[in-house]
């Protein structure tokens, strides 16, 4: 009787094992898109709003991103948020998995009641760029040879490696397991076969709430087989991307959890190599432009190459710079963007080809920036306080990153501090660009006032040479001390300013 009893309960566990692990392949399933974001959020727009009329953001809340390296003292990176509105980007592939097509995740039911839950919204997706062709997906599949071994592994994954068990050794019952996602289960229908997912996923960072970003983004990447997903991720991680960007990543592009690791991700890193980007910067690549993987390798992202090679005329041995510059441009509808800022550039200052070309070169972002509110409000700026147009065409082609500068937080300061703290003139900006490029709290106040409080300024207009060079030279040449005594000087000077802005604001 106690052997039947056994061979029942066993029989139990390997139906329940066996309906956790394998994953089946229905052959009516829905059609989906995969959709592609632009990665930056300076250059794309969104009115995506939550449920609670919050505006959706890409990127996390600052509050809960781990803490990132500070710019250079004596880079300014400010930089306006003016968008480009008048920009196409490239359409998506459609993708195919197993010859079956899904519908896209493409938002909210806006409509439903309070307390009901969130359902995906099913729409069509647009057709791939320049091409008509699909980029296959593989669907992960479980091997019919290895079954035994593949339940055996999704139960070690999926009950002794999660939260699933309790300290007694017991299995927890799908109710006390949904607790841990009680708000999620509350948003959305939550299959409990997404759980071990949703468990291994939260190693990277993410929460509830961003399970919810990444339901109504794209519902279909919550259904990847725990094992595909770690597989897909431990590639990522192995060509550099950080631990902390891989949520970024997730929230930015659900659907990369969906791409196969030999049919789409290792193309697209040999695809950057071959650009001349070294492996060093790959992953910074793919966290800053996670949407290029669901462009095709082929039909894509070639021959916006060719284009930037052969139509704009950048130098081939220059596009691995470019791409580090600016990733965005591997995904942006680059024969617009060019034509625009060209045609605009030419009939504004006059500027020949070849400098517009060189501009691009040093400075791809500026494929990106917004025409009337970005490039034009600057040069505006530039011809109000007293620059002509080769004097501006001169300044952007040896810093074209002015253009990207904001005005009242950084050019405007720089120009008043120009002409009433270091008595010079507009024209010395001609011959040395640089100076709007500096910090004016980090380097260039602190040195002028260094050098008068040690009466070492020289008479006339300050040069606007001596804030070039580095500290050490600095200290050396002009100033006669140690960098150190000019250290302590800039960070009481920095205090002091802090304290006199924090009293304007009480």
């Amino acid at each position: 009787m106690s052997l039947l009893c056994l061979h029942s309960v066993f029989s139990s566990l390997a139906t329940t094992l066996h309906s956790h692990s394998l994953v089946q392949t229905r052959p009516n399933t829905p059609r989906f898109v995969v959709l592609s974001t632009h990665s930056n959020a300076k250059i794309l727009k969104t009115n995506r709003k939550s449920r609670y009329g919050q505006t959706l953001s890409f990127y996390d809340d600052d509050s809960e991103e781990e803490g990132e390296d500070d710019d250079d003292d004596d880079d300014e990176g400010k930089e306006d948020d003016w968008l480009a509105d008048d920009d196409d980007f490239a359409e998506i592939e459609e993708y195919d998995v197993n010859g079956s097509k899904y519908r896209s995740q493409k938002g909210v039911n806006k409509s439903r009641s309070k307390g009901s839950r969130r359902s995906p919204v099913k729409g069509f997706g647009v057709g791939s760029f320049r091409s008509g062709r699909s980029l296959q997906v593989a669907q992960e599949q479980l091997d019919i040879r290895n079954r035994r071994n593949t339940i055996k592994n999704s139960f070690d994954d999926t009950y002794y490696n999660s939260k699933d068990v309790d300290q007694r050794g017991k299995v927890m019952t799908r109710n006390a397991t949904e607790n841990r996602y009680q708000r999620l289960s509350e948003e959305i229908e939550l299959d409990e076969k997404w759980l071990p997912l949703l468990d291994y996923l939260s190693t990277f960072g993410l929460k509830e709430s961003h399970f919810i970003q990444m339901y109504e983004r794209h519902m279909p990447s919550l259904q990847i087989n725990v094992c595909s997903a770690r597989e897909r991720l431990e590639y990522l991680l192995s060509v550099g991307v950080k631990q902390r960007d891989v949520r970024r990543i997730l929230l930015r592009q659900p659907q990369i959890l969906e791409y196969t690791v030999e049919n789409n991700l290792e193309s697209h890193v040999a695809f950057l190599i071959s650009l001349g980007i070294p492996n060093s910067k790959i992953g910074q690549i793919i966290a800053a432009t996670p949407s290029l993987f669901s462009y095709s390798v082929e039909n894509s992202l070639k021959p916006t190459v060719r284009y930037l090679v052969e139509e704009v005329g950048i130098n081939e041995k220059s596009l691995g710079k470019v791409v580090q510059l600016s990733p965005q441009v591997l995904v942006q509808r680059i024969d617009i963007s060019w034509n625009t800022r060209c045609i605009f550039l030419s009939k504004e200052l006059g500027a020949p080809r070849d400098d517009v070309v060189k501009m691009v070169t040093k400075h791809p972002q500026l494929l990106h920036y917004s025409i009337d509110d970005g490039l034009l409000p600057r040069i505006n700026f530039l011809r109000s306080i007293g620059m002509r147009n080769s004097d501006i065409l001169k300044v952007l082609r040896s810093l074209t990153q002015v253009l990207s500068l904001s005005l009242e937080d950084n050019l405007k300061p720089k120009y008043t501090y120009l002409i009433n703290e270091l008595h010079n003139e507009v024209q010395s900006l001609t011959k040395y660009p640089m100076y709007l490029s500096l910090s004016l709290d980090q380097r260039i106040r602190p040195r002028h006032r260094f050098l008068v409080s040690l009466k070492k300024a020289p008479k006339g207009p300050f040069p606007l040479s001596l804030f070039i060079p580095t500290d050490e030279c600095f200290c050396q040449k002009w100033a006669g001390t140690t960098v150190d005594k000019y250290l302590a000087f800039r960070q009481k000077l920095l205090l002091k300013d802090f304290a006199k802005k924090y009293e304007r604001r009480g």
